[in-house]
């Protein structure tokens, strides 16, 4: 019997772990948005120093980025789209 218990209490520790590390898709759409300032506030800086190679790195990061906060903010309306459903 206290096998069983204490069984259940670590699916139930490793469970609530892994629940609360899993970002929120708004929580995902905001660090996105603050990526894509930090990497225009970068080629910013490589602009002013005359870096031309390095801009065109930033330039290729902030497209990359611009995607993932594309899929992210889908993923988001899809979930919020999902959650009303799931009230109604």
């Amino acid at each position: 019997m206290k096998l069983q218990t204490l069984a259940l209490a670590v699916l139930v520790a490793f469970a609530g772990s892994a629940l609360a590390q899993a970002p929120s898709p708004k929580d995902q759409v905001k660090a996105d948005k603050e990526q894509v300032k930090q990497d225009r506030a970068k080629m910013k800086a490589d602009r002013k120093a005359g870096d031309k190679a390095a801009v065109q790195a930033d330039k290729e990061k902030v497209k990359a980025d611009k995607a993932k906060l594309k899929a992210d903010r889908k993923a988001a309306r899809e979930a919020a789209k999902a959650a009303k459903e799931g009230k109604k």
